[in-house]
């Protein structure tokens, strides 16, 4: 059977393209290149960067968000290294050099300024651009994830949602433990046939080990993490019924930030839910990057 994750890519990626989207590929440097879906034509329009979670590649993550915002916004969606089309021969998996590359890849671009969207892994490595490069990125949208992967939080995470570690949820093995994953991840499973989990499966199966190298780079003792201070604004937008950051976490991130932190949250909605509840996701983000642009066009 044919993956009908492949056939509904090739027709999203169709779609995106009606919208005014096409796909580039970026050389970073020697042996490093960055996949990266871009606006057709530059405008003067506000650039949002969406960042994705560990899993699905960027385009499959925001596909709603940029049928949302293609229109008013100069929308960029890069895949993370090794995922997507994004690879490198650099031994460097921290979220660091993802957000040297994301940085990068956006400056040759023409990016001068930009607002970025992540969520989960995507939020902690938007966290690393904000701090290397506050000069690129003027604010942020954050949703389910953490400023940095600590010990301590690691271990209330994975005591939730009953894992060992990171490997044995992000990195499912077979389709049955990947169903499991996306059930924590969601406040309700749509009820889905056997052979689209093994499908999904299928299409997330490349670059395990350096899958799970990036994952084992993410965790930091907690001695080692010190909170930097941001001077973007950060607009903190979670799913209350999140199972792996909770909004305790959510609160915790917030005062962490401190007071050019905001925060909102969508009710039945976990983890993933800029897709579990895309409708809903996409009215707040609008209102929350209207707002965010209009203070940045004050302050420039």
């Amino acid at each position: 059977m044919v993956n009908i994750i492949t056939i509904y890519k090739l027709l999203l990626h169709g779609l995106l393209k009606l919208v005014g989207m096409t796909q580039r590929t970026i050389e970073i440097k020697p042996g490093t290149i960055l996949n990266i879906w871009v606006p057709k034509k530059t405008t003067k329009k506000h650039a949002v960067v969406l960042l994705h979670p560990f899993g699905f590649d960027g385009i499959l993550t925001w596909q709603f968000q940029v049928l949302a915002l293609a229109k008013t916004y100069e929308v960029y969606v890069p895949d993370f290294l090794f995922f997507g089309g994004s690879v490198t021969d650099m031994p460097d998996r921290t979220a660091s050099f993802q957000a040297e590359c994301m940085a990068k890849g956006l400056r040759k671009l023409g990016v001068e300024k930009c607002t970025l969207v992540g969520v989960s892994y995507g939020g902690m490595v938007g966290f690393k651009m904000a701090e290397m490069y506050p000069d690129l990125v003027e604010s942020m949208v954050v949703t389910c994830s953490v400023m940095g992967l600590t010990e301590s939080v690691t271990n209330a995470a994975l005591e939730r949602i009953g894992y060992e570690s990171w490997v044995d949820f992000l990195l499912p093995k077979t389709a049955d433990a990947l169903k499991v994953q996306l059930d924590i991840a969601c406040y309700k499973l749509p009820t889905l046939p056997a052979f689209v989990y093994k499908h999904i499966l299928e299409a997330l199966s490349d670059h395990r080990k350096e899958r799970t190298e990036l994952t084992e780079a993410l965790v930091i003792s907690d001695k080692e993490f010190s909170i930097p201070h941001f001077s973007q604004k950060i607009h903190l937008l979670w799913g209350e019924n999140d199972k792996i950051f909770d909004m305790q976490v959510a609160r915790n991130l917030k005062e962490q930030v401190g007071q050019n932190a905001t925060m909102e949250s969508i009710e039945k909605a976990g983890h993933l839910v800029n897709l579990e509840r895309p409708f809903v996701y996409n009215r707040q983000l609008k209102t929350i990057l209207a707002s965010l642009v209009h203070t940045n066009g004050q302050h420039n």
